[in-house]
């Protein structure tokens, strides 16, 4: 359990680093660096998303998102993040009291050894179905074109965003310390042209 707490807190480290970037550009203290200030949620809950989820991929199951205490909490943010296996988390930022989802995230560490190709295939399994699950009008084929497109613009890069109409996806490549993926709902601007 200790190994796990240690590796998830490395995870979310990584993360934190990777889009810190952005969070000193966009805000002074913002709780979860990854969001964009004011950033909506999607419609539904974490336990909606992952019973959805669990049901359109049996052979990817998300396990029970569990809480996580630690000093970026605010009033308005609760995070949690789920252990799929010793090298890969699923985590997202929750509205606090709907628990609605305002980032959903994969992240892969990175092993070493003979299991390195097949556990990032897994880890791209992953991703792709989260791509997929919140961008429904994609097939399967597509969500794992648009993936390897957008990994292929991340690569070596701590941080690359992609807008595609309401959602908005981020990589945050640190090469051999990790890979996130993260998908995001964004507020649609209404344009000023007729």
């Amino acid at each position: 359990m200790k190994r796990w707490a240690h590796s998830f807190l490395l995870c979310l480290t990584a993360l934190s680093a990777s889009f810190s970037l952005h969070a000193i550009e966009t805000a002074t203290q913002v709780t979860a660096p990854y969001l964009l200030p004011g950033a909506p949620s999607f419609d539904l809950s974490i336990s909606q998303f992952r019973e959805h989820f669990n049901k359109d991929n049996p052979k990817l199951p998300l396990g029970e998102f569990r809480s996580i205490e630690g000093p970026r909490d605010t009033p308005t943010l609760t995070r949690a993040a789920s252990k799929i296996n010793e090298n890969l988390y699923a985590s997202t930022a929750l509205e606090r009291g709907t628990l609605k989802i305002k980032s959903m995230q994969i992240t892969w560490l990175p092993i070493q050894g003979p299991e390195q190709k097949a556990a990032k295939a897994k880890a791209l399994e992953y991703m792709s179905a989260i791509l997929k699950a919140f961008s429904p009008t994609h097939t399967r084929a597509q969500s794992q074109q648009k993936l390897q497109k957008l990994l292929a613009a991340g690569k070596n890069k701590r941080y690359y965003a992609e807008t595609e109409g309401a959602v908005r996806y981020v990589v945050a490549d640190n090469g051999e310390k990790g890979l996130t993926f993260a998908v995001e709902p964004i507020k649609l601007a209404l344009s000023d042209t007729p």
